[in-house]
């Protein structure tokens, strides 16, 4: 709608005013076109999940989940993970919330992993991320700002990075997902209570493509098959 609002009125400028008084007019319509970007950019940010966050917080007045638990967090391929399933004997929560990105989960780490106080937390998020053009230099600052999160309050807590997974969908961005996994990596060997999971060459064929069986039809989200092979490489990293 802003967008739509923002053209009709670039239309009547180019339509009413003489060629005079276009140059003043054209400086207020771009800094109208400002506002809209920074009002279409505060809409795309973390308060669109705020329905999600209340759907947990009600969860959790309802049935609150054990502490000491393993709790993963993150974007679809959390919130799609049949969990109980994967590890029947661990306790475990599921926190994650389709078509996020790490930004979103520091926005809401009080509510979704700092009261629950985790003994580990499994975090998969960074996919969005170069999906939606953020560099690998940015998905690393947003981890960063993750792991400080938890650390402040929860410094005893674990915290395991499952890397940005290798998906047909997505495979034009392979470069910049491996070195966004990379600089995470790096980061994980400096700390003994962060851990890397790497998925990435598990998940490809002999050709060095991905698993075409490990993805639903979309190509990006991971099938049962796939969930099976994540569930075998995390379940060394729990408790």
């Amino acid at each position: 709608m802003l967008a739509f609002t923002m053209l009709a009125f670039t239309k009547f400028v180019l339509h009413r005013v003489s060629a005079s008084r276009f140059c003043g007019l054209a400086m207020i319509v771009f800094v109208a076109a400002g506002f809209v970007r920074e009002a279409i950019a505060q809409q795309a940010g973390p308060e669109r999940w705020k329905s999600a966050i209340e759907a947990f917080e009600k969860a959790d007045a309802t049935m609150p989940p054990a502490k000491n638990a393993n709790l993963f967090v993150g974007s679809s391929s959390i919130r799609m993970w049949k969990l109980d399933d994967s590890f029947p004997d661990l306790s475990v929560i599921n926190r994650g919330f389709g078509g996020s990105q790490i930004e979103d989960s520091v926005h809401y780490i009080e509510q979704l992993v700092l009261k629950h106080e985790p003994r580990v937390v499994v975090l998969y998020a960074g996919d969005n991320d170069i999906g939606s053009g953020k560099s690998p230099e940015r998905v690393l600052a947003d981890y960063q700002a993750f792991v400080d999160a938890v650390h402040k309050s929860l410094p005893k807590t674990r915290i395991a990075f499952i890397a940005i997974k290798p998906s047909l969908k997505r495979w034009s961005l392979i470069d910049r997902i491996r070195d966004a996994n990379q600089r995470i990596e790096a980061v994980t060997k400096t700390d003994d209570r962060l851990e890397f999971i790497d998925v990435d060459a598990p998940m490809l064929d002999s050709d060095g493509k991905p698993r075409g069986e490990l993805f639903q039809k979309d190509g990006l989200h991971l099938s049962d098959e796939g969930y099976r092979l994540w569930a075998s490489l995390v379940r060394p990293h729990l408790k």
